[in-house]
């Protein structure tokens, strides 16, 4: 049974950061490629970065690219989203998740477990 545990939302100024964990478990978790993705109310979910297995291939949306880190820890089964210069329109429930391989993805359909997902507001 594969978990993922989102945690570090909360509510933020604008132009402040957080920094959002998931840890997971259940899975070889070096042997699968991870990612965060977004849900705004009234929106669909939304791609916001992926890491691949070994961490050394990342990839962003266009909206968050050079504000948002993804990193991961594959000694402490833990993926990481670093958000920093929060604008109001990043404010929505983050999803963590992870696909059955280890190269990235956007599509949200090529991942199969998610986490329960964690909110970020983020006040102007």
């Amino acid at each position: 049974q594969v978990q993922l545990v989102e945690s570090g939302g909360g509510l933020v100024q604008a132009g402040g950061s957080l920094r959002l964990s998931c840890a997971a478990s259940g899975r070889t978790f070096s042997s699968y490629a991870m990612g965060w993705f977004r849900q705004a109310p009234g929106k669909e979910r939304e791609f916001v970065a992926a890491i691949s297995r070994s961490g050394d291939s990342t990839y962003y949306a266009t909206s968050v690219k050079g504000r948002f880190t993804i990193s991961r820890d594959n000694a402490k089964n833990t993926v990481y989203l670093q958000m920093n210069s929060l604008k109001p329109e990043d404010t929505a429930v983050y999803y963590c998740t992870t696909r059955p391989i280890g190269s990235i993805s956007v599509r949200p359909d090529e991942y199969d477990y998610w986490g329960q997902g964690t909110q970020v507001t983020v006040s102007s």
